[in-house]
């Protein structure tokens, strides 16, 4: 039997996004940045985020400084999570995931740091992950100023921002970083070998398997297995994990893997697979149902990790 289509099975709310494509060659990169960053900072201008306290600031880092948009949504001292955005590692900044940092403040009474990491290809890994450790660590050494318990802090991250937040997660496990209580991963970049996934999916809005071949080629020209989650073998120890994708995603597969990988750990693991749906269906359409299934999701699980 021949399977269907990718296009016959998106939900029809996806199908005007049909022929978007995420075109991550040299060449485009400024242009899409620029573009989707004028999107993204309109988007959240827009965006209601009534009872939640939400400030820019900048963090220092040895001779430089990391910016932070942190995001206050419960009263002090609050649970707190360590955000990081998707964008292939090229692409994004702090408005890339304004609409769910707010959603996860508000609905889980929490704060959350999103990162401004730095982006490749002008800083290959691990200059991304570097950003992120040095704002998780900053955000525990200066609990007490910010407001934050050091005992129930949290990362997650979306897309790139997945693999980031799941890298924090596994270093903290190790010992190398402070302890974190629950990782929150959507649709997440974990590895970099080939799956049935990204063989298929091809031409899928959104992201599809030549975008995530690029990506990687962005991210490092030598790819380290450090800087690949999914090639970590040893995932004893790591923190309970809510982790969601969309069937029509090259990236489908490595995140339904390291789903029953974790589950075959002993760790505790809710997997959420979104039919009809395409890599960055929440950002496409917030409004819709489905995203708004996807945010409630989201900010239970992180309510009753960060609460209890």
């Amino acid at each position: 039997m021949n399977p269907v289509e990718p296009i016959a099975r998106l939900d029809p709310a996806l199908r005007p996004f049909a022929e978007f494509r995420t075109n991550l060659a040299p060449e485009a990169l400024a242009d899409v940045r620029a573009s989707i960053d004028q999107r993204r900072r309109q988007a959240a201008a827009e965006l209601d985020t009534a009872g939640v306290e939400i400030v820019d600031q900048q963090v220092p880092v040895d001779a430089r400084t990391i910016g932070v948009r942190i995001y206050r949504g419960g009263p002090t001292p609050a649970p707190a999570v360590l955000y990081c955005h998707g964008g292939a590692f090229v692409l994004g900044n702090l408005d890339t995931d304004h609409l769910q940092c707010v959603e996860f403040a508000r609905r889980a009474e929490c704060t959350v740091i999103s990162v401004d990491y730095r982006l490749a290809p002008e800083h290959p890994y691990p200059a991304g992950y570097d950003d992120a450790a040095a704002v998780l660590r900053w955000a525990v050494d200066n609990a007490a100023a910010l407001g934050i318990d050091p005992d129930r802090v949290a990362v997650a991250g979306s897309s790139a921002g997945g693999a980031l937040a799941t890298g924090l997660a596994q270093a903290a496990a190790r010992g190398a970083l402070p302890p974190v209580v629950f990782q929150l991963l959507h649709q997440p970049v974990l590895d970099d070998r080939p799956s049935p996934s990204k063989e298929e999916f091809t031409t899928t809005p959104g992201f599809d398997g030549p975008a995530a071949e690029q990506m990687w080629r962005h991210y490092s020209g030598a790819l380290p297995a450090a800087a690949v989650p999914g090639r970590t073998d040893d995932l004893d120890g790591l923190p309970r994990t809510f982790l969601s994708c969309s069937e029509l995603d090259p990236l489908r597969d490595e995140a339904i893997d390291y789903a029953l990988r974790l589950l075959w750990s002993g760790v505790g693991t809710e997997l959420h697979v979104f039919a009809g749906t395409c890599h960055g269906f929440d950002s496409m359409l917030p409004g819709w149902e489905v995203s708004r299934q996807l945010f409630a999701l989201q900010g239970a699980a992180l309510r009753k990790a960060l609460h209890g």
